[in-house]
């Protein structure tokens, strides 16, 4: 238990606690609950203060740190209705995703095909594709385009149907 010496000393610094946590929170409200936390928590800890050290700022710090932590925890439990909506594809639209893209990977043409699949999926370099293929560079990155194009495309124009 404080001392009626230390209850003294709080109760006439409660003014300029009060200006601390106004300037902390721009509430009054607010600051009104904040110095009744930081005068509880200070009388609970009357007995770690030692006296003839700097009351105001051994009070200013717990202050400090009770606001950091009320702001942490605020922070930490956000309301589910503040989380944003997020719109989920279902799985089997995945699936049927996959389908769309693989039927439209093999309506392309061979040379389209295998030069995709090489770079895309294989994830191999086009000097490494040009080598294994005698083609020139060049060529291959057109057919690639021209495949993701093609691809692209048919993917579009089944989503328009669909929708």
């Amino acid at each position: 238990m404080a001392s009626h010496e230390f209850q003294d000393q709080l109760t006439q610094f409660l003014p300029k606690m009060r200006i601390w946590a106004l300037a902390l929170t721009r509430n009054g409200a607010a600051a009104d609950d904040l110095v009744q936390d930081v005068a509880l928590k200070t009388l609970v800890a009357s007995e770690s203060f030692v006296p003839g050290t700097n009351f105001s700022a051994w009070v200013h710090r717990i202050m400090i740190n009770h606001f950091i932590s009320t702001l942490r925890r605020a922070r930490e439990t956000m309301d589910i209705e503040q989380m944003p909506e997020m719109a989920v594809a279902a799985p089997q639209q995945d699936s049927t995703d996959l389908r769309e893209v693989s039927r439209a990977f093999q309506r392309l043409p061979e040379d389209q095909k295998h030069v995709l699949h090489s770079i895309a999926i294989e994830e191999k370099s086009y000097e490494q594709v040009a080598g294994e293929s005698g083609l020139p560079i060049g060529t291959l990155k057109s057919r690639v385009h021209r495949a993701r194009l093609q691809l692209r495309t048919e993917m579009t124009d089944t989503a328009r149907i669909a929708a």
